[in-house]
């Protein structure tokens, strides 16, 4: 097993774009070894906070040794879509920054046994939270043809969605599919070869959509996001990294309605629908890493940051 050892991507641009108060009270989302989160800390005073939330039980624990040395900080286990239910908890009624890096995390793709690799043989788990009762498994076994068709074309972009979705059903009436490395086979065998010469590994689409369906990612950012930003104080700023346009999109779509509320029709002299801006878009395009951050750290390559600041 590997140690939590996760680079923080975009750290100077992310900690830049938070605009950090000393005094303040700040919310690292997903926490993971607590690589921002310890920059964030180190610029905070006696009266600044920081709440690390995150729902992966090894990267609570990394974080708190990483972190040790704080007296400052609160660590929970839980999911950030309960951020409002948490900072009630604390007796915090807003807060001056959150930060959210989205995806999976390099010690979950290096963690074979945690199932998130097409790499590694491994059962197919890809919980994120190991204490939920489904696993990937689960989906690749129980979900009909129709909605494995649904879930890999929708999160994952996959061309060949239904054509994979068809092989999964038929290899599973021979018996459960069991680990990743069964599963890669399944998906080979239904990408044309032709095709696969042409791409990178043929298992990361439909890899990438069971994980987004598992740990529902896309819908608590989405139920999640305008929350935080209700959360923040005048002034305050939300930072969200992401790996992938489907969480770009929704990112960008939240701070532009956050930004431009007004739902009159554009021909009207004047607003009446009286929606007022809960503050504006700090990056009018999303910030993405330098090519020698991407040379020291490769996953960082699709990673983009966008920023919004409460009026």
């Amino acid at each position: 097993m590997v140690g939590f050892d996760h680079t923080p991507v975009l750290l100077r641009e992310t900690i830049e774009g938070l605009r950090i108060q000393p005094e303040g009270t700040y919310v690292d989302c997903t926490l993971g070894g607590g690589g921002h989160s310890s920059v964030i800390l180190g610029k905070l005073n006696d009266q600044g906070r920081l709440i690390g939330i995150d729902q992966d039980g090894a990267a609570v624990a990394a974080a708190g040794e990483r972190l040790k040395g704080f007296t400052n900080v609160t660590i929970v286990r839980d999911n950030y879509c309960n951020v409002k239910q948490v900072l009630d908890g604390l007796g915090i009624q807003s807060v001056n920054g959150f930060l959210l890096d989205l995806g999976v995390s390099s010690y979950q793709l290096d963690t074979p046994e945690r199932g998130f690799s097409y790499k590694s043989d491994a059962p197919l788990d890809m919980r994120m939270d190991d204490r939920g009762a489904m696993t990937a498994a689960d989906i690749v076994n129980n979900y009909s043809q129709s909605d494995l068709t649904r879930v890999i074309r929708t999160y994952g972009e996959e061309k060949f969605a239904a054509n994979i979705a068809r092989h999964i059903t038929a290899a599973r009436e021979g018996g459960p599919i069991k680990t990743t490395g069964q599963l890669v086979e399944i998906i080979r065998a239904a990408i044309p070869m032709r095709v696969q010469k042409t791409m990178g590994h043929p298992a990361k689409q439909t890899f990438q959509a069971i994980r987004i369906e598992l740990n529902r990612e896309l819908a608590v950012l989405s139920d999640t996001l305008e929350t935080m930003i209700d959360l923040l104080a005048p002034g305050g700023r939300i930072c969200v990294i992401t790996f992938h346009s489907l969480e770009d999109r929704i990112v960008k779509n939240i701070f532009k309605d956050a930004q431009d509320p007004c739902t009159c029709p554009p021909d009207f002299p004047r607003c009446v629908c009286g929606k007022v801006s809960k503050g504006r878009i700090v990056t009018k395009k999303p910030l993405i890493p330098a090519e020698e951050e991407i040379r020291s750290n490769p996953r960082a390559k699709s990673s983009k940051l966008r920023i919004f600041e409460k009026a």
